[in-house]
């Protein structure tokens, strides 16, 4: 449990609530959902949601500083994947010749071995993504079409 001071100055040890605070470049977001034995479960899942499309957002956005991610789109999008090619993108995504992109941008000299694994890592998921919405499959909630979320969205915009 967080403690943290309420708007008279005392202490409040017994809220419930989730809080995201982010200040790094353009991103600048105050997110917070106060959970009250009244909270509909649904406004806690979009609320999370909005947070993972934001997080997502700029896991991605870093990433593209480090390694050149287009090398990795150019290997998917010569897959030439289509809604009924899901079998397809699963084998393809682990195959050479995604691999052989992944590891020739992930092999970066002043980065040591394991970091350049945990990279590869992180650009394997950005591969299956990438595959998996080619084949037209929602691979995460911000694909999802919450109402709350299109007006937060349109707010941004």
């Amino acid at each position: 449990m967080l403690v943290h001071y309420n708007e008279n100055g005392g202490f409040v040890a017994d809220e419930k609530y989730i809080q995201f605070v982010s200040n790094y470049d353009d991103w600048v977001a105050i997110r917070k959902l106060k959970i009250e034995p009244a909270t509909d479960p649904r406004t806690v899942m979009e609320f999370l949601a909005g947070l993972n499309t934001s997080v997502d957002s700029k896991v991605e956005a870093n990433l593209r500083k480090i390694v050149k991610l287009e090398k990795v789109d150019a290997a998917i999008a010569e897959l030439g994947l289509g809604k009924k090619d899901v079998a397809k993108a699963l084998e393809e995504v682990a195959s050479r010749k995604v691999g052989a992109a992944i590891k020739e941008i992930t092999e970066i000299p002043e980065l040591q071995k394991n970091e350049q694994k945990e990279i590869a890592g992180f650009c394997k998921v950005y591969a299956m993504r990438k595959a998996m919405k080619a084949c037209g499959l929602q691979v995460d909630y911000s694909e999802i079409e919450i109402p709350g979320m299109k007006r937060t969205m349109r707010q941004k915009t």
